[in-house]
């Protein structure tokens, strides 16, 4: 198994520079041992002008047997290996063996580092890749040249993809599987080169001589950092890096694509994917987690408040409140989030809504209640969080539903700052306790996501009414209800802007009390239904939802 890599320079910037970046020295032979032979780096030409370092990796077949997956049994085995244990491809083709080597020859310079000549490693100079023998059977995904193309030019490589006859001698027997494959590129560093290749050769072969094991994971995302998340075919590469293990091939999809999206909003992973609050509850920020909250004016109920944490994009509060009443034989009180969620389900009947969209969904509370009435044919769920829509799915117990109510439900991540198709055709879409968690100058984004480019007949939007704040005795003044909260609107704030984007799409906007409504400060939610039908009432009337005086939560959730 051969490949080698070769640069060019000048007396300025000689090419055997090459030699520190790989921290090999050009004028020796060095040999390596790894757990299924030798792998031996040398340098066929070392020259100011061009430099060429080889890596030659002797495989032991034996070796492979007993401490591999030579015996072609078991998931994840190449199927090359049920030809025979001892003679196969291995030793020849470019496969998991030689990026497992890369990565125990070359480990400093997959990381960038050089200690001697440290601004090296962040320079580009061309290079040029040759590996003699590469598999590529495309198993019904496409192989051959096309799949050495589709994975290497969008990194920024020339290909040239040339398959090997099966004999030379007698052509007419046809190609084989493999392929002569040269790379060239005069933009790509020689650190992110060898991460591309550690994961793009096991992908052209399509399987590995070892167990694919879930901390595969974390190795597919770690040398994809940089480039595997924007990638056009990366659904493709953690597929056939992970061995069609669906499993693994759906956790690496969720991590890629929310590293995507916190790229494409210049924020940390964490920052937006904080719907699941690990942290224990005296170390949660938002004063709704940490204290008892009382409300004046009441008839001496509690409302407790466990905030679990929120969605930085999508921005969905997801509480555990409680309320119980003081007196044992009062009846139960309906906590604040479980009157938001009658008032928006009230809203979506008034629509005639039958197809909703969830945009926020978190942990699924809202799906969970209109999977209770069959007037709603189909739910989308839609969060930035992959955790949120992982609890979503075992809260839901999906996996428990029959075919027919558990086929009514869809669970997808994405950003509601970007259009999506996938959100065009519904009838309604419900944005609960949504707006507040978005930075203002990215909410006229969001505003063209869902009414412009999705534009369902209905949309349903919760908020907090800041006004109503007051009414918390344990909040301190000045203070949002929860610590990822951007803005918190008046009554009259959210008045004005439900009628400018009613305005400005074509919609008519009912707004509505959710809530006990305070006669000073109104009610501690407020509710927009906005309808494309005209014979919706107009902007800035106001429809009491219920006449209940029930004490409200001081939490938010969904």
């Amino acid at each position: 198994m051969f490949m080698s890599i070769s640069t060019t320079g000048s007396a300025e910037s000689p090419a055997t520079d090459l030699g520190f970046l790989l921290h090999k020295h050009p004028g020796k032979v060095q040999r390596f041992t790894t757990s299924h032979g030798e792998a031996h780096v040398f340098y066929p030409e070392a020259g100011d002008e061009v430099c060429t370092a080889a890596l030659l990796l002797d495989i032991d077949p034996i070796a492979l047997v007993r401490k591999g997956r030579g015996n072609g049994r078991g998931r994840g085995g190449s199927p090359d290996f049920a030809l025979s244990q001892y003679v196969n491809d291995r030793p020849y083709a470019a496969s998991s063996l030689l990026a497992v080597a890369l990565r125990t020859v070359f480990r400093s310079a997959m990381k960038g580092d050089c200690q001697r000549h440290p601004d090296l490693p962040g320079q580009v100079r061309p290079l040029r890749i040759e590996l003699p023998a590469v598999p590529a059977n495309g198993a019904g995904e496409g192989g051959g040249p096309a799949m050495v193309a589709r994975l290497f030019e969008p990194l920024g490589w020339r290909v040239e993809a040339t398959a090997i006859p099966l004999d030379e001698d007698f052509p007419e027997w046809g190609e084989s599987r493999y392929l002569r494959v040269v790379l060239a590129s005069d933009t790509v560093r020689l650190a992110d080169a060898l991460q591309q290749l550690y994961v793009l050769l096991p992908v052209l072969d399509g399987a590995k001589h070892y167990w694919v094991a879930p901390d595969e994971v974390d190795k597919l995302l770690a040398a994809g950092e940089g480039w595997l998340a924007a990638h056009p075919e990366r659904a493709l590469i953690a597929r056939r890096y992970l061995s069609r293990r669906w499993s693994l091939t759906r956790a690496a999809m969720e991590r890629l694509e929310l590293a995507r999206l916190a790229e494409a909003d210049d924020r940390e992973v964490e920052e937006i994917d904080n719907a699941v609050d690990d942290r224990p509850d005296d170390e949660n920020s938002g004063y709704e987690t940490t204290e008892t909250n009382r409300t004046t004016g009441t008839d001496g109920t509690t409302g407790t408040d466990g905030t679990t944490g929120t969605d930085g994009t999508t921005g969905t509060d997801r509480t555990a409140g409680t309320t119980e009443a003081t007196d044992a034989r009062a009846p139960r009180q309906s906590s604040l989030a479980e009157q938001r969620r009658t008032a928006i389900l009230a809203a979506l009947r008034d629509s005639g809504a039958a197809r909703v969209a969830d945009l926020g969904c978190g942990q699924g509370e809202l799906i969970g209640e209109l999977l209770k009435d069959a007037r709603f044919t189909e739910i989308l769920g839609v969060d930035v969080s992959a955790r949120a829509l992982q609890a979503a799915n075992c809260k839901l117990r999906l996996a428990r539903l029959p075919e027919r109510q558990a086929a009514r439900v869809t669970l997808a991540q994405g950003a509601l700052t970007y259009t999506d198709a996938r959100l065009k055709g519904y009838d309604a879409a419900v944005l609960c306790e949504v707006i507040e968690h978005l930075d203002l100058p990215r909410l006229p984004a969001l505003e063209y996501a869902v009414f412009g480019a999705a534009r369902p007949r209905a949309v349903v939007v919760t908020t907090p009414n800041v006004e109503y704040n007051v009414r918390w005795e344990s909040l301190p003044a000045g203070r949002a209800r929860h610590a990822d909260h951007r803005f918190e609107w008046s009554r009259a704030e959210f008045e004005a802007w439900a009628g400018k984007v009613a305005a400005a799409y074509g919609y008519a906007v009912e707004l509505r009390p959710v809530g006990p409504e305070d006669p000073e400060v109104g009610p501690p939610t407020q509710l927009a239904l906005f309808r494309t039908d005209t014979s919706t009432p107009v902007t800035g009337t106001r429809t009491p939802v219920s006449d209940t005086t029930t004490t409200p939560e001081g939490g938010e959730t969904r």
